[in-house]
């Protein structure tokens, strides 16, 4: 049984082993994915929470047993030649938590600059984030909020601080950095957006949430429904947490 952690304390952890002192962050591959009707992807390692749907777990789990260490400039170079090649000018890192502090901020800020840098303002940087160090790092926040071409996509794990625990892991109490980060950038003008695993909270549960972000100017038509990718391990981690 996983006994719930503080995400705050282990992102520090995470993002010293996936951050190196030249600024470097570990990534396991690149690839084209045909999400948001397709988008150069990097995959990257390590996160703060250990979410029981995520299709990345084993690898976020043991960070520090997988990847390579990439510059900044580097993993822009490699996204913008996947873009090239498939004639698309949309970007993202996943597989893992881009943000865990300031130290991996300031590599995402550079991956977005990089990218801009090749491809000027048709350029559009999703990030993929569960919003954590942002809702709880103004010097995160800063860093990211006045960033050209970037979208914030924010995985929100849970309704409530029950929920919240059981999905990432994660103690409960830290449910609220999660809505917090949304309203951070939102009122810095940010385009920024909810998401949630439409399979495990179902419309009554993404209902309570619309509630909840209503005071920040979400409606429920904000919430992104993403759907289960349904590996064995997915379902055996969400039997052990009680979410089937």
């Amino acid at each position: 049984m996983l006994i719930p952690f503080d995400p705050v304390e282990r992102a520090r952890k995470v993002e010293s082993i996936v951050m190196d002192e030249r600024g470097r962050r570990k990534y396991y591959r690149f690839r084209f994915a045909p999400y948001y009707g397709g988008i150069a992807t990097a995959d990257a390692m390590g996160c703060n929470l250990l979410c029981a749907y995520c299709w990345n777990y084993y690898r976020n789990l043991h960070p520090e047993k997988h990847g390579a260490f990439y510059s900044s400039q580097g993993v822009a170079s490699k996204l913008v030649a996947l873009a090239e090649k498939h004639g698309r000018a949309l970007f993202r890192i996943s597989g893992a938590e881009p943000v865990l502090g300031v130290k991996s901020a300031v590599h995402v800020v550079n991956v977005v600059d990089g990218v801009a840098s090749s491809c000027g303002k048709k350029a559009r940087f999703i990030l993929e984030t569960n919003g954590i160090m942002i809702g709880q790092s103004d010097d995160v926040h800063e860093l990211l909020s006045g960033v050209r071409n970037l979208m914030v996509r924010i995985s929100v794990k849970g309704w409530d601080e029950e929920s919240f625990e059981r999905i990432s892991g994660a103690k409960g109490e830290y449910f609220h950095l999660q809505i917090e980060a949304l309203r951070k950038l939102k009122e810095s003008h940010v385009k920024v957006w909810p998401a949630v695993m439409f399979d495990v909270f179902g419309m009554e549960n993404v209902q309570k949430l619309a509630e909840i972000l209503k005071v920040s100017g979400f409606s429920l038509h904000d919430i992104e429904l993403e759907y289960l990718e349904p590996y064995p391990f997915v379902e055996r981690n969400m039997r052990r947490r009680g979410l089937i």
